[in-house]
This record gives C-alpha cells, structure tokens and sequence, in this order.
C-alpha cells in the first residue's frame, strides 16, 4: 500500500514484547515469517508445532489490539484493513496490512498480516550493534561460525567454555545479546552489554550484535527460537547449556561442565580435577549475594571489568534503589506505619525518602479516578511507576495505598526490577473487624448501610499477598512495635545500615 494511504490508517502502540517480535520480522531475524500469525498458523502451530504450510516454528508470533480498532478495519478493502504500529513515543515504525481477526480476551482482538517497515525506528543505546541479519552475515569470515547467546554476564567459566568450542572448530565468533527485555535478576539490556563488552577481551575474535529476543518462560521453546534466528544471523554451531536441540538450523553444542583446578589457575572439565582442587563456578544466587552485601567478585572466578560492571549495576543493598510497599485494608495502620518507617529514615539520614501515601496520591496523582478494577489497577500503576522511578535513582519509596489486587501489586513489583531496584512487600494484616472498628473516615458504616459501593473488604474483595516479605498486625502490635518490625526487617535484608 501506497505510503499516502496510511495517513488515515488508525495507529497503535504494541506491548513492549510485540515491539520486539516487531523489529526481529522486519530485520528478517524470524524468516520465513513476514508477519504476525494469523488463526490459520496458530491453530497449526499448537497441533503439530508447524505453521499451516508445514514449516517447522517454535512458537506464537502474535499482535493483539483493542476490539474497538479491531472492529473499525474492513479487511475487504486495502485502503482500510492496515494498521500502523508506532513505538512507545508515538513515531511510525511499521504498517500491518491485516487479513485476520479474532476475539482473544478482555475486549482485545488478535490480528494477523504482513508487516513493512516504513519509519526509521531506530533510537536507544548501543544502536550500532542491532545489525541485520543480511548485514552480519555480510560482516562473517567464511566457514563455521559459533554462536553464543549471551544472556546473562559472562564469567570466567563461560568464557573458558566459549574459548575451548572456538578452538576445537575452527571457527569464528558471533555473541548475540538478547536486549528485548531485562535479564534474570532484572539486569537491564545496557547493562549486560556492558558486561559482554568487558569481557571481550577474555574471547577469541568475535562479531558482537544486539537482537530484540524476549523470554516466553518456555525454555525449550525459547531454546528453539534462539537456534532459529541465531541461524538467520549465519551461525553454523550455537553453544548453549541448555536442552539439546533438534529440527534443523545450527548444530547445537552442549559443553562439558568446567571447574577451577587452583593448581595452575586454569578451567577444566570438573572430572579432571581432583577434588581437593577443585572449585566450582559460582551459583547466580552467590554471585548476588556477594554483591548485595558489598564484597568484590573473586577474580578467579570474574574477570575484574565484568565485576566493576555488574558492581556498578548492582551495588550494596544499602545503596540501592528500594520501593517498601505497604498493603492492607482500609484503617489497617498501613499509613501511621509508612509515617513512622519515613520519619525514622529522614531522622537517622540513612536513605533519601519518598513517601507516596495512598491519599494524598490520589489526590495529586489520580485525580478523577473512580473506584473501579480499572481504575485502582491503574492507580497502582501509577504509584508503581513513581516508585520506580524513585527507587531508579537509589533513592526510596515508601507507598501505602490499598492495592487489593495481587496483579496490579505484582506490577509494581517488577517495574522496581526492571529499573534495578529492591522490592519489599509488607502485609498489614489487621483484620477487619478491627479496621470496621476504626473506621476513621465512616467508609464501613457507608458501605455496610449502602451508601457507597466497591469498599474493599465489604463488596469489593481483598486479594490477600501469598509474596509479602513481611506480615504485621496493628492490632497485635502498637505503632512503633510495628514500625520497629518494618525497620528491623530492612536492616537485616541489608536495605539499612545497621545501628551504631
């Protein structure tokens, strides 16, 4: 379709994972496929793990939109059935000219069709990595070429292994970073960069490229995946720790576990070493907690400009970013405690201090929003997204709205991770008999005489957390016993430094 005849096209940002898919069909990453699938391949796909025409895909490459732009394209006419999708500050990325349609879930549509690029769409750190396939495989040596997707920093181990593989082909190196969403842990994208950058003087010679690949939560699906489009870039072999892979693209190579021989300071396969000099790699959680707690990474185990970076990213709990979210019902104590916990903090200058209480946000924050799910949903949302932004800048955020629903708490959970911080949940869990009795502001009596509808705990339910870090009852506990407790809970995970 002419260009001049999508200026009236309806436009629509994707989710930030439907982007990536986005940029990966347009790269030619994800070839054959032109587009997102449409009910035909899906349906084939979850019957045989084959698209309609019998090629062999690993999973769903899907697009959803909202039923009311659905159901506004007339897919018999070309001039009206594309959709422009943008990026999430509105500019033109791509045009979905779209030949199906259908009902997913809550008022979205699934659409499927071909794509075409027609912006530029490039912006963003490290943007001269996120090459082309066709571009890469124009940059590559002739002969094998071993693949590694490097998802996560890589240590000494890992480079060990890389080496060994590299060696034994003959072959040259292409590292793929996954940079389409945070890492395990919630590394960012930029960060892991930086981490395979420091560390490329510990690997052969290699091609370095940024690809928009996001996680599923299916492993081996998303092993499959990544042999797919580690293919498109022109790997021959991929190195990978995973399940052993099958169904054509690059032979995949599953290495042997090494360990450190502190004889002569060398990896090798743990079965050679004797055990009294042998040590094995660290485990991410130890990796962590060193890290957490301040302490440098061996450098027997981390080259020393990997540890600087990921000490940079991830430094001392104490230091760090941290949201301490507060939920309960109605006249539980959640916001005298949020008080106390601030006041204390701002006394003691031990953290910098943001408190966003459920109140005075709604006032300043949400105005005009209702007590719908919608609306609390998004209310929560936008508490979580300050707090994140807070707690991004290592300071700390301390919100105490009712947030009743375990979903919308969950999101505010990860968009702490996602912006490199802590997050601690702390249940008041007073009951609410207790709360009815309070009743500071007469909400209870409104809603037990009908006055008002959608009070939490009455006619509205409460989701209670199954993830809190912390649980405490105000009527169990006086004001500062619970503060006491929220306090003592911060110190001994290491978010506050101790008392002297």
């Amino acid at each position: 379709m002419p260009d001049e005849l999508l200026r009236d096209a309806p436009a629509y940002s994707p989710r930030s994972g439907e982007l990536a898919d986005l940029e990966l069909l347009l790269s030619g990453a994800y070839a054959p496929l032109t587009g997102f699938l449409g009910r035909a391949d899906l349906t084939a796909l979850q019957r045989r793990g084959r698209l309609a025409d019998g090629t062999p895909w690993p999973l769903p490459v899907t697009l959803e939109v909202p039923e009311s732009l659905a159901l506004g394209l007339v897919l018999e006419d070309p001039a009206l059935r594309s959709i422009v999708l943008t990026d999430q500050e509105g500019a033109p990325i791509a045009a979905v000219e779209v030949n199906d349609t259908w009902p997913t879930r809550d008022g979205r549509y699934g659409v499927g069709g071909t794509v075409r690029q027609i912006g530029d769409g490039r912006h963003g750190p490290f943007q001269r990595l996120r090459r082309t396939p066709a571009e890469v495989r124009e940059l590559l040596p002739p002969g094998r070429v071993l693949g590694v997707v490097a998802d996560r920093p890589l240590h000494r181990p890992q480079l060990a292994q890389i080496a060994h593989a590299a060696r034994t082909l003959a072959a040259h190196l292409l590292v793929l970073i996954p940079v389409g969403d945070a890492g395990p842990g919630g590394l960012s994208p930029e960060v892991l960069v930086r981490t395979v950058f420091a560390a490329r003087d510990r690997m052969p010679p290699a091609t370095l490229v940024a690809v928009p690949l996001v996680r599923r939560g299916d492993e081996i699906r998303d092993a499959l995946l990544r042999a797919k489009v580690a293919a498109a870039y022109g790997v021959t072999h991929l190195l990978s720790t995973g399940e052993m892979l099958s169904g054509g693209g690059p032979r995949v190579l599953v290495p042997r576990e090494l360990a450190y021989d502190n004889r002569d300071g060398q990896w090798r396969w743990r079965d050679d070493i004797p055990p009294r000099n042998r040590r094995l790699a660290l485990r991410t959680d130890e990796i962590d907690d060193l890290l957490d707690r301040g302490f440098p990474l061996p450098e027997w185990h981390t080259p020393p400009a990997v540890a600087k970076e990921l000490a940079r990213a991830r430094p001392p709990r104490r230091q760090r970013g941290l949201v301490v979210f507060l939920t309960g019902l109605s006249g539980s104590g959640k916001s005298t405690v949020a008080r106390g916990v601030a006041d204390h903090l701002r006394e003691t200058g031990d953290r910098t201090v943001t408190l966003l209480d459920g109140d005075v946000v709604r006032r300043e924050l949400s105005a005009g929003l209702g007590f719908s799910k919608e609306d609390r949903d998004l209310n929560i949302r936008r508490i979580g997204w300050v707090a994140a932004e807070v707690a991004r800048h290592r300071g700390m955020a301390i919100c105490c709205p009712i947030a009743p629903y375990a979903a919308a708490r969950k999101t505010a959970r990860e968009m702490a991770t996602l912006a490199g911080a802590g997050f601690v949940l702390v249940h008041v869990a007073t009951p609410l008999e207790v709360c009815e009795q309070r009743d500071r502001k007469g909400l209870y009596a409104k809603a037990r005489a009908g006055l008002i509808k959608g009070m939490t705990g009455i006619d509205d339910p409460y989701e209670e957390p199954a993830d809190a870090e912390l649980t405490i009852d105000t009527s169990e506990l006086s004001v500062d016993e619970a503060v006491g407790a929220v306090l003592h809970h911060l110190t001994e995970t290491g978010w506050v430094e101790p008392k002297r």
